[in-house]
């Protein structure tokens, strides 16, 4: 459940009924997503058990380049990932400094400086060794999100006598629908965590129906909060739902959004430097494996996305279009490409229709997203 939920309002807007329905249906193509991907993780022993003989996303993308070229996959892989977390922790920066700013408007102080203050606390996480570390962050981070969702849908249910259902648009404008496309698609996004995430598990059998659970109740939470919010506003529905609060909610939501955010930042920040080091410290060099060295690269990134945060013009757009390149690829188009290649010869031909029908809708969208982000760059530079 990210920052992404409180667009989910505004995506409906432009996408009417259809919207309703895509939700459900992004809910269903992640979660399949999200298994075709772990089982590319396992292979079938002698005796016909499952057994894990991969750790990583870039072990299944080696796997599949082998004949190739025994790295490619990976190194893709790798930069792909490293590239849309860097993104992703940037983006957590740049909403921070502009939270604080709208929170505290009558302090003169800039965006970006309210940015770097926010980095400031951030610096602990030069100091994160281990996922569970994280998963305690996150777990704070999850209670912050239902905190401001109980907020806004207790504030839609005090309106209730003013909800129409001829607020839903029956006509929709293509270019409309496709940023409510992206929106709730990248609403659901998980695939780069799950193997990291399911290696970590206590009993690795529960993957499965823990995909499921967590699938079905983000389903009927984003569901059930796109509705009541954009029943209340209707055509008066902002980006960012939390806008059209009265300001004394504002506020205070406002303030769990940024702590949610600063909570937020050590998933992406940890999985980065993790794959990175991980890379690095497989040369012979001894001195890569201190853990002074591993300092040095989480400082390295730490820094990283500060400048990128302060100085990278249009910096919205540019994560559209390579949210639209690396989402769409992690989510989509490699989990079915690899489980296709790795599966083949076991797979029904149901299970290879939908696999090759999960590859062309992540291969549109991505299309349809840098053709949109490219579009709004041009516009912004005339």
């Amino acid at each position: 459940q990210g920052i992404f939920v409180l667009g989910l309002p505004y995506a409906l807007l432009y996408s009417g009924y259809s919207g309703l329905f895509l939700i459900i249906l992004a809910a269903a193509l992640c979660c399949y997503t999200g298994k075709i991907l772990i089982a590319c993780l396992y292979e079938e022993n002698e005796d016909g058990q499952l057994i894990r003989v991969r750790d990583t996303y870039e072990d299944i993308a080696n796997a599949c380049c082998k004949k190739l070229s025994p790295k490619l996959g990976g190194i893709v892989v790798n930069v792909t990932q490293v590239m849309e977390l860097i993104m992703t922790c940037i983006l957590y920066l740049v909403v921070s400094g502009n939270l604080l700013s709208h929170s505290f408007p009558y302090v003169p102080m800039t965006e970006k400086t309210w940015s770097v203050i926010a980095f400031v606390t951030l610096l602990p996480c030069l100091f994160i060794k281990t996922l569970k570390i994280v998963s305690k962050l996150s777990r704070l981070c999850s209670l912050v999100h239902f905190i401001i969702i109980l907020v806004v849908m207790t504030y839609c249910l005090t309106q209730i006598h003013q909800w129409s259902w001829a607020k839903f648009r029956l006509s929709i404008e293509f270019e409309d629908f496709l940023v409510s496309v992206g929106v709730i698609i990248f609403s659901y996004t998980s695939q780069i965590f799950l193997p990291t995430l399911e290696g970590n598990m206590k009993n690795r059998g529960e993957f499965t129906c823990m995909l499921n659970w967590t699938h079905f109740f983000a389903c009927v939470l984003k569901t059930a909060f796109a509705l009541t919010a954009f029943l209340t506003w209707g055509e008066e529905t902002k980006e960012v739902i939390t806008d059209n609060l009265p300001s004394f909610l504002q506020t205070l939501v406002n303030l769990c959004l940024l702590t949610k955010a600063l909570l937020s930042y050590p998933l992406p920040f940890f999985s980065a430097t993790e794959i990175v080091y991980a890379c690095i410290s497989r040369a012979n060099h001894s001195n890569y494996r201190c853990p002074l060295f591993a300092l040095g690269v989480r400082g390295s990134f730490l820094l990283l996305t500060l400048l990128m945060a302060m100085f990278l013009p249009h910096f919205a757009l540019l994560m559209g279009l390579t949210g639209s390149v690396t989402g769409a690829a992690m989510t989509f188009l490699l989990p079915s490409l690899f489980h296709l290649k790795l599966k083949w010869k076991k797979l029904s031909f149901l299970e290879k229709c939908a696999d090759i029908s999960v590859f062309i809708l992540g291969f549109l969208c991505s299309l349809a997203g840098i053709v949109c982000s490219i579009k709004g760059l041009l516009e912004v530079f005339g």
